[in-house]
């Protein structure tokens, strides 16, 4: 997994505890014991501009959903 996080330049984040989901607000899967995806849509400066939490394969960020995103904030931004 990490040569694809290192060739596509930006952080990607597998392998979380349940003290680093919790850190940012995720939800784990009590039943299952896992941690449910968390998308966030940053500035390069570390601003979260937005967020997805799921709580089951429903409301999952899909690259779609990401570049449909993108190109409303660039639009919008000023």
């Amino acid at each position: 997994m990490s040569e694809i996080s290192n060739d596509i330049g930006f952080p990607v984040a597998w392998g979380m505890t349940r003290d680093m989901g919790n850190k940012v607000g995720a939800w784990w899967d009590e039943e299952r014991n896992f941690i449910q995806p968390s998308n966030f849509f940053m500035t390069n400066s570390g601003k979260v501009l937005a967020s997805s939490y799921a709580s089951s394969p429903v409301g999952r960020m899909e690259p779609e959903d990401v570049m449909m995103l993108a190109n409303f904030i660039i639009k919008n931004s000023g």
